[in-house]
């Protein structure tokens, strides 16, 4: 009897820890509020959430109201802030039929070994205009143009890492179907280049697009270098041309510093058609498996969005994001 009686307190304890802790996580994703070396825990929210189901459900089978109302609390805080991200928003800007197609991909290389062949079926298959490369390297520049990247891309703005180390993860690139004007390369106090241009779309005029990368808030010593480097991006100008950002942006839509970026003229072009929630990262280690969604297809506000899609990348940590986008029309 004392036996049984301890495994119960101990269980009893055990969900009310589960529940706290869920209530939380829960809070501190509710409120925005991001100390720094809780940063890299936030962009496993989702994660948390499937797992905060479980001591609602335990605590309710057995009737233990007292850790049933945190785990309740926390589950409906979870929903509030996760599930827009499954549910398409209401169209917004040009779509078929008023505006024109432009088919974008981006793509972490994983210093320059990712699959060319798998990138080339990629962009066939999704007759891509403009892709956006990160970690990119002389030698992935090399395999991708032996693999016919420069016949179906004529124009690109290319930033090949800025040391000889094989190891260099710095590089970036931004290659195009179409003209490019005002080609160049942003530094980011991160260390990581983005390569950037005016791309000419015909019939849709100008669009600026940039290939993103900052740094990834891997330690407490970089957390200030993260926070400048999305707070640096790029945002729309109504005066100036639509904008693209797109990339691996080392954020999720769970941390603040990514969600005020977005707030400055963007939306997020998967949670925009309901497809928020799909992983695009995890360590090359455990692959395929993926566990958070830190790569991104941030559009302006004037242009539409009506697919976005997840595909796996061979010899990379990262999965390929490809966006069917919308340009307004010129007149």
């Amino acid at each position: 009897m004392a036996i049984d009686t301890a495994w119960r307190r101990r269980r009893q304890a055990a969900l009310w820890t589960l529940s706290t802790g869920s209530l939380a996580w829960a809070a501190l994703r509710g409120t925005g509020w991001e100390p720094a070396p809780l940063v890299p825990l936030l962009a496993f929210t989702p994660l948390a959430a499937g797992g905060s189901v479980l001591p609602f459900l335990a605590a309710v089978a057995g009737r233990r109201w007292a850790t049933a109302v945190p785990a309740a609390l926390a589950l409906s805080l979870f929903t509030a802030c996760l599930a827009p991200r499954a549910i398409a928003d209401r169209p917004v800007g040009p779509g078929p039929g008023s505006g024109v197609a432009l088919p974008v991909m981006t793509a972490n290389l994983l210093a320059g070994g990712a699959d060319p062949a798998t990138i080339l079926r990629l962009v066939r298959a999704n007759d891509i205009a403009v892709l956006a490369l990160q970690e990119f390297t002389g030698q992935a520049r090399s395999a991708l143009t032996a693999a016919g990247l420069g016949t179906l891309f004529p124009y690109a703005s290319v930033a090949l890492p800025r040391t000889s180390d094989p190891f260099d993860t710095t590089g970036s690139a931004l290659y195009s179907r179409y003209p490019l004007s005002g080609p160049g390369v942003r530094l980011n106090v991160g260390g990581f280049q983005q390569a950037y241009a005016t791309v000419e779309v015909p019939s849709g005029g100008p669009v600026a697009i940039e290939s993103a990368h900052p740094v990834a808030p891997h330690s407490l010593a970089v957390m200030d270098e993260w926070r400048t480097d999305l707070g640096n991006e790029p945002v729309p100008d109504p005066d100036g041309p639509p904008r693209i950002l797109l990339g691996d942006f080392n954020a999720t839509l769970d941390h603040a510093a990514l969600r005020r970026l977005i707030g400055r003229g963007y939306r997020d072009a998967a949670d925009a058609t309901g497809q928020g929630l799909r992983p695009t990262w995890g360590p090359y280690a455990i692959r395929p498996v993926k566990l958070v969604t830190i790569d991104h297809v941030l559009v302006d506000r004037r242009i539409g969005v009506s697919r976005v899609a997840v595909h796996a990348l061979r010899r990379s940590d990262h999965r390929a994001v490809v966006a069917d986008l919308w340009l307004p029309a010129r007149r």
